[in-house]
């Protein structure tokens, strides 16, 4: 049986209690063991509202160490080429890894 994508998007999770928690965080280089110099926190349990610029200090120091607290890996930047002469122009952080965690909303 066919279901509408509208049908199959309003269906109740497979458990109730979990809500995704998400972490985006921009690094110095392409490796997972370079220094984060920029992120964004999202709160899928409606907890809290973390905005960006809302602590001086980055969550975790490297995106290795989110790995190990536990975070899931779910996206890395592609890796592109500076067109030649543009090496040194600042532009947007092309180092994003993006990490979700599953967190429980209640006992």
């Amino acid at each position: 049986m066919t279901i509408s994508v509208e049908e199959s998007f309003s269906a109740r999770p497979i458990d109730a209690h979990l809500r995704q928690q998400v972490l985006v965080l921009y690094l110095g280089t392409s490796a997972l063991d370079s220094n984060v110099i920029g992120w964004s926190r999202y709160d899928g349990t409606g907890r809290s509202r973390p905005t960006m610029g809302d602590s001086d200090v980055p969550p975790y120091a490297t995106g290795l160490e989110a790995l190990i607290d536990g975070w899931r890996l779910i996206q890395m930047s592609q890796l592109t080429a500076h067109q030649p002469g543009h090496e040194y122009d600042v532009s947007y952080l092309p180092y994003e890894f993006l990490f979700e965690r599953l967190v429980e909303t209640s006992s």
